[in-house]
């Protein structure tokens, strides 16, 4: 029999918040373990937590961004379980009333087609602590705990279970990173743990609609890690249900190093949590006025944005999907769309040079100097045969260091194109005198010579003459040589 996986995505997005969902403290990564606490994200019994609102208006903004239906009101619950890096023995979160409902997010298959994968709900909650296990400072049979992460702002995405392979759940979680990202309320993350996956798996007959006994997986910190950790879980469900066996109802942990999984623990159900309304929290109010001000301060969304740029500019989709990828990298394109009339040579200059520099330096776009009107009048210098293509790599990489004008650049670093004709007949001259046995070869009707030819001219005047001119002029020459 063959059988058919069905996986739905709860995706835990840390929010960029400075400070924690219930109290000041910091959320900075990276701080000395149990350094950013106080008697709220402890629970210390007296306590009382305040609500911040910053976290309400990013749950909206993704809300809106994936089409969800935003609630006017939505409670926060208390999420009843005992494990050491929870030091109130509860967690806040949203369950029968959650912020967002009924939302969807459109993903691109292989083969170019799109699908649709419709969300359950979105809903904000606080991050517990983190056990620590492993790290060369942690005894044998010994384990730590570090309460920094209490408190810390999430949101919960969670999917439908409208995905049927390991790729699908790749492309929906890069998706998901990528409105995040978009948006600005978290950095997307992975390796740092501000986004972070859980999967629900089960594998049903083929051709049926029912759902089997599902599995979830945890612990997986990268996206490919995902997606191999799926087609693990795949294979290891079915070769039980060939073999006549029965799925356990299970959490299982992902071993990144192994790529295995082992069973964690038997899987909970809602009611394992008994879950009730917070007593110390108000309802959460989202007014209409409010939610059509957060509408209204919304970005132009990756989608919109690459249905335009396809049905404006002349470019394959491919590069669309890269110069798109990412928001910085975005808002530079297409500002730079905005200033140069050839939009494929726009999109070939930051593919190449503009992503080049920012990967070499370890930076963001926004830190690069070369802003895109910087960048547009490089373009146009070598447009105009002022400077060569390569001499323009060299003025953008000196503009992206030190933040030049282009025409300043192109005098410091002495790179003015040479287009006068006596010059370039006097580099011609010396190749030729200096290369006789290439010269012969050319006039014999060897004439792959001539990029010999043409190349020495073009070093002989250190990058400086015009191309254009050099070929014609160079041919000229040659042709008078064979006469």
């Amino acid at each position: 029999m063959k059988f058919e996986p069905v996986i739905g995505l709860e995706v835990h997005a840390q929010l960029a918040t400075n400070s924690k969902i219930f109290c000041g403290c910091s959320t900075q990564f990276g701080a000395e373990p149990n350094t950013q606490t106080c008697p709220v994200c402890l629970g210390l019994p007296g306590v009382l937590p305040v609500l911040n609102e910053k976290v309400v208006e990013y749950a909206v903004r993704m809300g809106l961004a994936v089409n969800c239906e935003i609630r006017e009101k939505s409670i926060l619950a208390r999420k009843n379980y005992f494990y050491p890096d929870l030091p109130k023995g509860y967690q806040i979160s949203q369950y029968e009333e959650p912020i967002c409902e009924h939302g969807r997010v459109d993903i691109q298959l292989e083969n170019g087609e799109m699908k649709r994968i419709r969300l359950t709900r979105i809903h904000i909650e606080e991050d517990a602590g983190k056990s620590i296990h492993d790290e060369a400072f942690v005894g044998k049979n010994e384990s730590l705990v570090d309460v920094n992460r209490c408190g810390t702002p999430l949101i919960e995405i969670v999917s439908e279970p409208d995905m049927h392979s390991p790729q699908e759940a790749y492309q929906y979680l890069t998706k998901i990173r990528q409105m995040v990202r978009w948006l600005g309320i978290c950095d997307g993350n992975m390796e740092e743990g501000s986004l972070r996956c859980d999967a629900n798996i089960s594998l049903r007959p083929e051709g049926t609609t029912g759902l089997g006994v599902k599995t979830e997986l945890k612990n997986m910190n990268t996206f490919r890690g995902v997606e191999k950790a799926l087609a693990y879980e795949i294979e290891r469900q079915n070769e039980v249900l060939q073999s006549g066996g029965e799925i356990v109802q299970q959490t299982l942990l992902w071993d990144e190093a192994a790529e295995t999984a082992h069973s964690m623990r038997s899987k909970e159900e809602a009611h394992d949590y008994r879950y009730f309304p917070d007593p110390d929290l108000l309802p959460v109010i989202v007014e209409k006025e409010w939610k059509q001000s957060i509408a209204d301060s919304l970005p132009e969304l990756p989608d919109v944005r690459r249905t335009r740029w396809l049905s404006n500019y002349d470019i394959p989709v491919y590069d669309v999907d890269l110069l798109n990828s990412d928001k910085g990298l975005s808002d530079y394109t297409d500002k730079l769309f905005g200033v140069v009339n050839d939009s494929k040579t726009a999109a070939n200059w930051v593919m190449g040079d503009v992503l080049r520099f920012i990967n070499d330096q370890k930076i963001e776009i926004h830190d690069c100097k070369a802003t895109p009107d910087d960048l547009a009048k490089i373009i146009q210098l070598v447009e105009k045969d002022l400077i060569s293509r390569s001499s323009g790599k060299k003025v953008f990489e000196e503009v992206a260091h030190h933040g030049l004008d282009p025409k300043k650049a192109v005098e410091k670093l002495g790179l003015a194109q040479v287009s006068d004709s006596g010059a370039l007949d006097q580099y011609i001259e010396d190749v030729i005198q200096n290369h006789s046995d290439e010269v012969e070869k050319y006039l014999s009707g060897k004439d792959k010579v001539f990029g010999f030819l043409m190349g020495q001219v073009m070093q002989a005047s250190k990058g400086k003459a015009n191309p254009g001119m050099v070929n014609q002029l160079l041919r000229k020459r040659l042709e008078e040589l064979k006469s």
